[in-house]
């Protein structure tokens, strides 16, 4: 199998050879200027943990202010990250660690005009996922962008870029952002987490067909009001896969009276839900989605002591939940709950996780812990966590790191860094922990992997109950 998904990389790599060769101009972009310091220094480097920082990759353009969501194609040796700071989604080869191109057209920082802080809400790229050819981006306007990595770039100010394939529209005011995708490609999950009430929007998408995109809306989905009450700015993040159950799982990171009597207004003491998803049951234009039901394993499961962001699915139909006090203050673990038994553990010594990504390379965890607390004060690391659910080691990263994503073949981990304060004002990094691991003063992604003997077959989840094929 692992020799059989090698051939495939390199038939895929031979599909990208004008693409490597267009990226030179991107990659003089991203070292020109002040000569850069040595990367992988300080804090974020070191030397006494098994994850170690490996490099920087510099991305052309503006120094990075803001950005979201990470995602990796290890078949096509690609990770991706949502850079609000350029308007577009940045494509690194993860092989090599060099910037390659941009895909662009999307809406980039939108100010907040009475502070000057970036209005995440309105600024895009936001979420992305991938599979195959097709590569999905939520942008700030409400719209989802689809893109074609293998058309043909064309060079826009130095920067090799892809514009999109198909422009969808959700209906929202605010942001598509996080999704994601059956390992078919054939259905995709979206969320509108900013608008008021939040809303899912599930798409038929286009699998392993060639262009063109054909990308179309199948249902829109709302929770039940007295679950996710209006006028409240609550919330939908992120949904990921369970092929045992055949069902999308979605944390919401605040449900009302969860527990009884709790409030869903600041100061919150209302703990968060899961909302499942049979997507084989919903067909017309709008579903509203009601309370749990064990019989049909579908509606909004309320958890204990934890308001989740990150939600991903590791080995035996476990998801592990990243639980974080900027949704509810008396949040201090981090969540793995079974999809089919609906059993929890709680994992002491992490918390406040935003994307959460498990890499089936090294059957670990890892987690953008941006949120995270030590005696009470916020303290952003890399969160790694074994596929038994034990707490490895924390890694401290630049303020606002809760983006990561894993490339299973060879076990690197990608973790975006902005640029720092003194540079870009509001939303930089107010540590010197990013400066150390990028080597500049414009942010960077910082690369860091897991040398190990153990591997598995990329895409394998070691489990009694389940064997999962990554999209």
């Amino acid at each position: 199998m692992l020799q059989k998904h090698s051939i495939v990389r390199g038939l895929l790599r031979k599909d990208f050879g004008l693409t490597a060769a267009i990226a030179v101009a991107g990659m003089s972009l991203a070292t020109s200027g002040a000569a850069l310091a040595q990367s992988c220094t300080g804090p974020g480097a070191p030397s006494d943990t098994e994850t170690k920082c490996l490099t920087a990759v510099q991305i052309p353009g503006n120094p990075l202010r803001s950005f979201d969501i990470s995602w990796v194609n290890a078949t096509l040796s690609q990770y991706y990250f949502g850079d609000r700071s350029n308007a577009g989604i940045e494509v690194i080869n993860s092989v090599n660690n060099t910037f390659t191109l941009r895909l662009g057209g999307f809406v980039g920082i939108v100010l907040n005009p009475v502070t000057g802080a970036v209005n995440n809400a309105a600024s895009g790229p936001d979420g992305v996922t991938s599979h195959g050819r097709w590569v999905y981006g939520g942008d700030g306007n409400s719209t989802l962008k689809v893109f074609n990595v293998f058309r043909r770039p064309t060079v826009v100010a130095g920067v090799p870029t892809i514009p999109p394939a198909q422009t969808i529209s959700t209906g929202g005011q605010f942001r598509v952002d996080e999704m994601a995708l059956t390992p078919d490609g054939k259905l995709l999950l979206v969320a509108n987490n900013a608008d008021d009430p939040p809303f899912a929007t599930l798409f038929n998408a286009n699998g392993d067909s060639g262009p063109p995109s054909k990308v179309s809306i199948i249902t829109k989905i709302t929770v039940d009001p007295t679950i996710i009450p209006p006028s409240f700015g609550l919330s939908l993040e992120q949904p990921t896969w369970e092929p045992v159950t055949q069902r999308f799982y979605t944390s919401i990171p605040i449900i009302a009276n969860n527990p009884p009597g709790c409030s869903t207004a600041p100061p919150v003491t209302c703990d968060g839900g899961l909302l499942v998803i049979d997507p084989t049951t919903l067909s017309k234009p709008m579903a509203v989605v009601g309370a749990f039901s064990p019989m049909t394993n579908t509606g909004v499961f309320p958890l204990t002591g934890c308001g989740p962001n990150g939600a991903i699915v590791g080995p035996g139909s476990n998801l592990l939940l990243g639980c974080t006090p900027a949704n509810n203050p008396s949040n201090k673990t981090t969540l793995v709950i079974n999809a089919i038994t609906k059993n929890s553990s709680q994992i002491f010594g992490i918390t406040g996780s935003d994307e959460v990504w498990f890499n089936s390379g090294d059957q670990r965890y890892y987690t953008g812990s941006s949120a995270n607390r030590v005696n009470g004060v916020v303290t952003p690391v890399l969160g790694v966590i074994d596929g038994t659910s034990v707490l490895i080691e924390t890694i401290p990263q630049s303020t606002g790191s809760h983006s990561v994503a894993a490339d299973c073949t060879n076990n690197s981990i990608f973790v975006p860094q902005v640029a720092p304060a003194s540079v870009v004002g509001s939303g930089g990094d107010t540590t010197t922990v990013g400066q150390g691991i990028c080597g500049s003063t414009n942010g960077c992604v910082g690369v860091y992997t897991h040398p190990t003997t153990f591997s598995t077959a990329c895409g394998a989840i070691f489990s009694s109950t389940s064997y999962y094929n990554a999209p």
